[in-house]
């Protein structure tokens, strides 16, 4: 491996501007991007056109730092709220205050089941009532 991937972002080797420029960017992060493209593009629209590019190319746009930050998150939540803080009356509430939740819960998700299969049968019950209107009708002009 060599000595320049292992550099870090300032160092003292002398640096071309593009280099320091594009060091610069990565410091300040995906937003500092974003905002060079844009006024590349206001001011001189080609080295905005360039930026995108290069942003593509180099798959800076797409890069995973702003989409996995999310889900780390959430995963470092979960796990802080299941482990016992040491404070056992604090943790008993806790334990209870989780099992109210999951049990009303619970009820939410039954009682949204009982809507749906409510509004299911009312559908249903209109749809076999629009059924029976055209028959009733052909009925009435063969008796006729």
């Amino acid at each position: 491996m060599s000595t320049l991937a292992q550099a870090p972002a300032y160092t003292a080797q002398p640096q071309g501007w593009f280099a320091r420029s594009e060091a610069w960017l990565d410091s300040k992060g995906k937003g500092a991007w974003i905002a060079a493209m844009v006024l590349g593009f206001i001011f001189v629209w080609p080295v905005g056109l360039a930026l995108l590019f290069y942003m593509i190319w180099s798959k800076r746009m797409f890069n995973r730092s702003c989409r996995g930050a999310g889900r780390q998150m959430s995963r470092h939540h979960a796990f802080s709220a299941m482990r016992p803080s040491g404070n056992s009356a604090f943790d008993a509430y806790k334990e209870e205050t989780l099992r109210r939740l999951e049990d009303e819960q619970n009820s939410f998700e039954d009682f949204l089941q009982r809507l749906r299969d409510a509004k299911d049968k009312a559908e249903f019950d209109q749809f076999m009532d629009d059924r029976a209107k055209p028959s009733d009708a052909s009925k009435e002009t063969e008796d006729a």
